[in-house]
């Protein structure tokens, strides 16, 4: 059946408070990006704007400061859920509101959606559907999850935090089926993970490779690695695969946490992998036919030709700046900062092209374009739109 998407430790362990208990398991929260002491940054210099930008509207998603998790695209539909539970469809064209809620309990992930559907997981592990923001149903999950469910081919895949996945009925809630995945590292990322549908086959990143299932019956297809654990402890042997990821076809280029990026080519029945290269960061990627881009811990951002992984360029003009993931948008590269700018780099050689500011509280999650509108949001749960002048 085609699902073309609408788009342990059981001992305590010490690593900047960046780990966290959850049942038997530790997780490590990808807190690379905005934990540790304020550093000095470099300057900016001056900004020389070489593409013109426009602020054409401002929302907020989430009260008290509640960061927001993720946004996701539908035509001209933007769908954004916060920390605090809050869930709602911004219309980029105006960023008025086309339906807002909350789901009463704060959120862990968030959001899956088709357009119609949105779908969330609590801290209490509670997977809500919405329909245009009304209650559907909610299922009692048994593991936590951070990364945001998947709803395609009439149902919901959620990929948990113990790397198990499951299928429900997107119109009852039933559960279709289940399929864990035994061991695998200690530690586990809070940090949203990678799972899209290719085709008929739904794809998972488990442990540091990228998993085929069958999406009726949950089996697995076939499984590639893009990384593989190293290292002198469970920490340095972290390799999970990070969203988002650069889909062109049936070629997806993905990233395993602070050690590889790299490019799958995915058939029904089987997947090879076209090339990986060592990287050192914890966001994900985003490209087009010929160049996939990313930014990495230290805040360079990198462009590898898709075909073979060579380096096409790196620039290093935002280092330390905590970058997110990077949006390929006409002929820039879009990154927002810890500082709470948007930067736009030429997507040829990455030389700035111009910057924006926000509230200064820091860019959440990797800008997304709709209706000609450039989307950003920010840690306070600013919603910001962007147009070309």
């Amino acid at each position: 059946m085609k699902i073309a998407a609408s788009v342990t430790s059981a001992g305590p362990i010490r690593v900047r408070a960046c780990v966290f208990p959850v049942l038997f398991a530790a997780l490590l929260s990808g807190c690379s990006l905005w934990g540790g002491s304020k550093v000095k940054l470099p300057e900016l210099g001056e900004n020389v704007p070489l593409l013109g930008v426009r602020q054409a509207w401002s929302a907020k998603v989430g009260g008290g400061g509640a960061k927001p998790l993720d946004v996701r695209v539908q035509e001209h539909l933007v769908t954004i859920a916060a920390a605090d539970g809050s869930v709602a469809a911004l219309d980029a064209r105006t960023g008025g509101d086309l339906w807002r809620t909350n789901v009463g309990e704060p959120l862990s992930a968030g959001v899956g959606t088709d357009g119609r559907y949105a779908v969330v997981v609590s801290h209490a592990n509670a997977l809500v559907l919405l329909d245009q923001g009304k209650e559907v149903w909610r299922q009692t999950l048994p593991s936590q999850v951070f990364t945001a469910p998947l709803i395609a081919g009439g149902r919901v895949f959620v990929l948990a935090a113990d790397r198990s996945v499951s299928a429900f009925d997107l119109a009852t809630g039933k559960k279709l089926w289940s399929q864990a995945r035994t061991g695998g590292d200690a530690l586990v990322l809070k940090q949203s993970g990678v799972i899209l549908a290719v085709g008929d086959t739904l794809v998972v990143g488990a442990a540091g490779r990228m998993v085929g299932h069958n999406p009726d019956t949950g089996s697995i297809r076939w499984e590639v690695p893009l990384a593989s654990p190293r290292g002198v402890n469970d920490v340095e042997r972290l390799v999970e695969l990070v969203g988002r990821v650069s889909r062109v076809g049936d070629s997806v280029c993905a990233r395993a946490f602070q050690a590889a990026v790299g490019c799958v080519n995915i058939t029904r029945d089987r997947a090879s992998v076209s090339w990986t290269q060592s990287a050192n960061g914890s966001e994900g990627l985003h490209g087009d036919a010929e160049t996939v881009y990313g930014t990495e811990s230290n805040g360079n951002v990198l462009a590898w030709r898709r075909s073979d992984g060579a380096r096409v360029w790196s620039s290093d003009r935002l280092k330390l700046r905590k970058l997110t993931s990077p949006l390929l948008l006409g002929r820039s590269v879009v990154v927002g900062d810890g500082e709470g700018w948007v930067h736009f780099l030429s997507r040829t050689d990455g030389a700035p092209l111009n910057r924006v500011s926000t509230d200064s509280s820091g860019i959440a999650a990797a800008p997304v374009v709709a209706a000609d509108t450039l989307v950003v949001i920010t840690r306070n749960g600013g919603v910001f739109g962007f147009r070309p002048e």
